[in-house]
Protein backbone atom coordinates (compact mmCIF):
# COMPACT_ATOMS: atom_id res chain seq x y z
CA UNK A 1 0.00 0.00 0.00
CA UNK A 2 3.04 2.14 0.85
CA UNK A 3 4.68 1.73 -2.43
CA UNK A 4 1.18 2.24 -4.59
CA UNK A 5 0.79 5.63 -2.40
CA UNK A 6 4.70 6.90 -3.73
CA UNK A 7 3.53 6.17 -7.04
CA UNK A 8 0.01 7.57 -6.82
CA UNK A 9 2.13 10.84 -5.31
CA UNK A 10 4.87 10.89 -7.97
CA UNK A 11 2.49 10.96 -10.63
CA UNK A 12 0.74 13.52 -9.56
CA UNK A 13 3.81 15.39 -8.88
CA UNK A 14 4.92 14.56 -12.41
CA UNK A 15 1.37 15.92 -13.92
CA UNK A 16 1.82 19.09 -12.21
CA UNK A 17 4.92 19.87 -13.04
CA UNK A 18 3.84 19.04 -16.67
CA UNK A 19 0.88 21.34 -16.69
CA UNK A 20 2.97 23.97 -14.79
CA UNK A 21 5.75 24.03 -18.14
CA UNK A 22 3.99 24.09 -21.30
CA UNK A 23 6.97 24.12 -23.67
CA UNK A 24 10.99 24.30 -22.80
CA UNK A 25 13.03 26.02 -25.12
CA UNK A 26 16.64 26.74 -24.80
CA UNK A 27 16.49 24.65 -21.29
CA UNK A 28 13.58 27.42 -19.81
CA UNK A 29 10.67 26.42 -19.11
CA UNK A 30 7.24 28.48 -20.41
CA UNK A 31 3.86 27.75 -18.55
CA UNK A 32 1.09 27.60 -20.77
CA UNK A 33 -0.47 30.45 -18.48
CA UNK A 34 0.05 33.24 -16.63
CA UNK A 35 -2.22 35.47 -14.45
CA UNK A 36 -2.32 39.06 -15.36
CA UNK A 37 -3.85 42.12 -14.16
CA UNK A 38 -7.62 41.65 -15.41
CA UNK A 39 -7.32 37.72 -16.18
CA UNK A 40 -5.46 34.98 -17.96
CA UNK A 41 -2.92 34.88 -20.55
CA UNK A 42 -2.43 31.86 -22.81
CA UNK A 43 0.97 31.18 -24.22
CA UNK A 44 0.67 32.00 -27.72
CA UNK A 45 3.99 30.46 -28.66
CA UNK A 46 8.15 30.40 -27.38
CA UNK A 47 11.11 29.90 -29.75
CA UNK A 48 15.23 30.97 -29.46
CA UNK A 49 16.97 34.26 -30.25
CA UNK A 50 20.38 33.44 -32.18
CA UNK A 51 22.85 35.42 -33.11
CA UNK A 52 25.61 34.31 -35.06
CA UNK A 53 25.38 31.06 -34.17
CA UNK A 54 25.05 31.98 -30.59
CA UNK A 55 21.83 31.36 -28.35
CA UNK A 56 21.17 35.02 -27.02
CA UNK A 57 17.62 34.31 -25.15
CA UNK A 58 14.27 32.33 -25.37
CA UNK A 59 11.01 34.01 -25.74
CA UNK A 60 7.59 33.70 -25.12
CA UNK A 61 4.56 35.37 -26.20
CA UNK A 62 1.47 35.34 -23.66
CA UNK A 63 -2.21 36.67 -25.29
CA UNK A 64 -5.56 36.57 -23.97
CA UNK A 65 -6.41 33.67 -27.01
CA UNK A 66 -4.19 32.37 -29.30
CA UNK A 67 -3.59 33.93 -32.40
CA UNK A 68 -1.68 33.50 -35.75
CA UNK A 69 -1.69 36.43 -37.77
CA UNK A 70 1.01 39.11 -36.49
CA UNK A 71 -1.03 42.11 -37.54
CA UNK A 72 -4.19 40.57 -35.34
CA UNK A 73 -1.29 40.20 -32.56
CA UNK A 74 0.20 43.51 -32.97
CA UNK A 75 -3.16 45.43 -33.37
CA UNK A 76 -5.16 43.66 -30.28
CA UNK A 77 -5.19 46.20 -27.68
CA UNK A 78 -5.62 43.21 -24.63
CA UNK A 79 -2.79 42.55 -22.33
CA UNK A 80 -0.10 41.12 -23.04
CA UNK A 81 3.11 39.75 -22.09
CA UNK A 82 6.86 39.27 -23.99
CA UNK A 83 8.65 36.84 -21.53
CA UNK A 84 12.55 36.41 -22.19
CA UNK A 85 14.94 34.56 -20.18
CA UNK A 86 18.48 35.85 -21.35
CA UNK A 87 21.14 32.42 -22.26
CA UNK A 88 24.09 33.89 -21.66
CA UNK A 89 25.66 37.05 -19.68
CA UNK A 90 25.76 40.36 -21.36
CA UNK A 91 25.06 44.56 -20.73
CA UNK A 92 21.24 45.76 -20.08
CA UNK A 93 22.48 48.62 -22.52
CA UNK A 94 23.12 46.02 -25.48
CA UNK A 95 20.05 44.73 -25.19
CA UNK A 96 18.07 48.07 -24.97
CA UNK A 97 20.48 48.65 -28.22
CA UNK A 98 19.08 45.93 -30.17
CA UNK A 99 15.60 46.74 -29.07
CA UNK A 100 16.13 50.28 -30.52
CA UNK A 101 17.86 48.50 -34.02
CA UNK A 102 14.73 46.22 -34.36
CA UNK A 103 12.30 49.42 -33.93
CA UNK A 104 14.31 51.41 -36.71
CA UNK A 105 14.13 48.31 -39.04
CA UNK A 106 10.35 48.20 -38.69
CA UNK A 107 9.41 51.90 -38.29
CA UNK A 108 9.48 54.93 -40.58
CA UNK A 109 11.64 57.89 -38.98
CA UNK A 110 8.57 60.02 -38.47
CA UNK A 111 7.00 57.26 -36.91
CA UNK A 112 10.13 56.85 -34.90
CA UNK A 113 10.12 60.60 -33.59
CA UNK A 114 6.90 60.28 -32.25
CA UNK A 115 8.01 57.39 -30.35
CA UNK A 116 10.82 58.73 -28.69
CA UNK A 117 9.89 59.90 -25.55
CA UNK A 118 8.58 56.12 -25.05
CA UNK A 119 11.81 54.46 -26.24
CA UNK A 120 14.01 56.61 -24.82
CA UNK A 121 12.41 55.90 -20.77
CA UNK A 122 12.27 52.12 -22.17
CA UNK A 123 15.75 52.46 -22.83
CA UNK A 124 17.07 54.15 -19.96
CA UNK A 125 15.29 52.12 -17.97
CA UNK A 126 17.37 49.13 -19.18
CA UNK A 127 20.55 51.05 -18.74
CA UNK A 128 20.38 51.27 -15.32
CA UNK A 129 20.04 47.80 -14.78
CA UNK A 130 23.64 47.51 -15.61
CA UNK A 131 24.69 43.91 -16.37
CA UNK A 132 22.77 40.87 -16.95
CA UNK A 133 23.22 37.45 -16.13
CA UNK A 134 22.08 34.31 -17.99
CA UNK A 135 18.90 33.36 -16.45
CA UNK A 136 17.71 37.08 -16.22
CA UNK A 137 14.05 37.09 -16.80
CA UNK A 138 12.81 40.56 -18.63
CA UNK A 139 9.31 40.62 -18.84
CA UNK A 140 7.24 43.88 -21.26
CA UNK A 141 4.06 44.33 -20.32
CA UNK A 142 0.96 45.64 -22.06
CA UNK A 143 -1.18 46.29 -19.43
CA UNK A 144 -4.94 46.80 -19.74
CA UNK A 145 -4.79 50.63 -20.37
CA UNK A 146 -2.48 49.74 -22.89
CA UNK A 147 0.54 51.39 -21.46
CA UNK A 148 4.14 49.35 -21.08
CA UNK A 149 5.79 48.09 -18.30
CA UNK A 150 9.02 46.26 -17.60
CA UNK A 151 10.09 44.10 -14.99
CA UNK A 152 13.70 42.67 -14.92
CA UNK A 153 13.89 39.18 -12.52
CA UNK A 154 10.19 40.55 -10.86
CA UNK A 155 11.35 44.17 -10.18
CA UNK A 156 9.71 47.13 -12.32
CA UNK A 157 12.05 49.36 -13.49
CA UNK A 158 11.13 53.04 -14.88
CA UNK A 159 7.56 53.90 -14.79
CA UNK A 160 5.06 53.04 -17.16
CA UNK A 161 5.28 53.81 -20.04
CA UNK A 162 2.08 55.74 -21.07
CA UNK A 163 1.90 55.91 -25.18
CA UNK A 164 -0.62 53.49 -26.23
CA UNK A 165 1.09 53.09 -29.65
CA UNK A 166 4.94 51.73 -27.82
CA UNK A 167 3.79 48.40 -27.32
CA UNK A 168 2.66 47.43 -30.96
CA UNK A 169 5.97 48.94 -32.14
CA UNK A 170 7.56 46.87 -29.73
CA UNK A 171 6.05 43.85 -31.39
CA UNK A 172 7.26 44.65 -34.59
CA UNK A 173 10.55 44.27 -33.13
CA UNK A 174 9.77 40.63 -33.34
CA UNK A 175 6.95 40.06 -35.16
CA UNK A 176 7.08 42.81 -38.04
CA UNK A 177 7.82 43.18 -41.57
CA UNK A 178 11.76 42.80 -40.80
CA UNK A 179 11.73 41.06 -37.74
CA UNK A 180 14.95 40.23 -35.09
CA UNK A 181 14.45 36.28 -36.24
CA UNK A 182 12.44 34.79 -38.56
CA UNK A 183 12.66 31.34 -36.82
CA UNK A 184 12.05 33.35 -33.74
CA UNK A 185 8.90 35.28 -35.33
CA UNK A 186 7.26 31.88 -36.44
CA UNK A 187 7.65 30.41 -33.05
CA UNK A 188 5.94 32.90 -31.09
CA UNK A 189 3.42 32.84 -33.83
CA UNK A 190 2.57 29.54 -32.96
CA UNK A 191 4.19 28.13 -36.19
CA UNK A 192 7.34 26.66 -35.18
CA UNK A 193 10.02 25.42 -38.33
Amino acid sequence: MRRFIRTLLAATLLSASIAQAAIQVGGVDFKSELGAEKGTLALNGAGLRTRVGFKVYAMGLYLRAPLTDAAAIINDRGEKRIRIVLTRDLEAKQFGDALLAGLEKNHEPDELAALKPATDALIGALAAVGEVESGTEILLDQLANGATRLLVNGRQRGGDIGDVKFYPALLRVWLGIRPADNELRDALLGQPR
